[in-house]
């Protein structure tokens, strides 16, 4: 059966998240949907990382099997055109081996925390960005940040109902910057825990906002403790924005 490796974008606002659920619509159904009126089969995706409601994607990947053979672009334009109005596109596709898998073979996942940081709320990025009318020192936020890079036990930034075997990950990227009233966290590592990148960046938040000092964060860290963890950030602020896979693809 031909395999298709497809780059999906999403605004997560509407959707109960990436994976099937019960109590509402999700992004996978929406593409399964899409995909099969187009096909004339039911078919089944799997992604390179499931997000949670209301998170966002730039750069989501899946793969699907389909029966017949299709030309890599009018899988990507047929599915557009079912999709249709939901905020969901397919960027790119293209036909891969049948030992590629979007989430088994990826190496490394990206995603992009935005806090908009001024006393006005925002207008045009409602449910796109965490809006923190206090203000934030993006510097001590990264300083605080770099005391969880490396192989760590992050316990204390996993979910209760985290399904991994271990809580132990290597980060292996929590950077910082402020652009304007704009404040960006970028996080980078092979696989991280369910809500791990929320609960890191409302742990640094603390510290950006003085009431936590860098120390504090390293010794929440050591305790692998959840209780020790600061206040989960937002899920509207989060943007799963890349995967890397070994090049070529085999």
């Amino acid at each position: 059966m031909p395999r298709y490796k497809l780059v999906v974008e999403y605004d997560g606002t509407r959707f109960t998240g990436w994976q099937h659920q019960t109590n509402g619509l999700s992004v996978q159904q929406a593409v399964e949907d899409a995909i099969a009126r187009f096909a004339g089969e039911k078919v089944r995706i799997h992604c390179a990382g499931r997000t949670d409601s209301g998170v966002h994607a730039t750069h989501q990947v899946i793969h699907v099997d389909l029966s017949k053979e299709w030309r890599a672009d009018t899988v990507r334009d047929a599915t557009n055109a079912h999709l249709k109005p939901a905020p969901v596109a397919i960027l790119s596709a293209a036909m891969v081996p049948d030992t590629f898998n979007a989430r088994l073979s990826a190496t490394k996942r990206h995603y992009l925390y935005r806090i908009l940081n001024r006393r006005a709320p925002p207008a045009l990025e409602v449910n796109r960005v965490w809006h923190v009318a206090w203000p934030l020192d993006a510097a001590v936020m990264h300083e605080a940040a770099q005391t969880l890079i490396g192989r760590h036990d992050f316990t204390t930034f996993r979910a209760a109902e985290c399904q991994a075997n271990s809580p132990l990950r290597t980060l292996d990227r929590l950077d910082v910057e402020r652009i304007g009233d704009e404040i960006r966290i970028y996080a980078s590592a092979r696989s991280f825990l369910h809500h791990q990148v929320r609960s890191m960046v409302g742990t640094i938040e603390r510290a950006g906002a003085g009431r936590w000092s860098v120390e504090d964060v390293q010794a929440a860290l050591d305790a692998c403790d959840r209780t020790r963890c600061g206040p989960m950030a937002p899920s509207a602020g989060l943007y799963l924005i890349g995967v890397d896979y070994p090049e070529p693809i085999s």
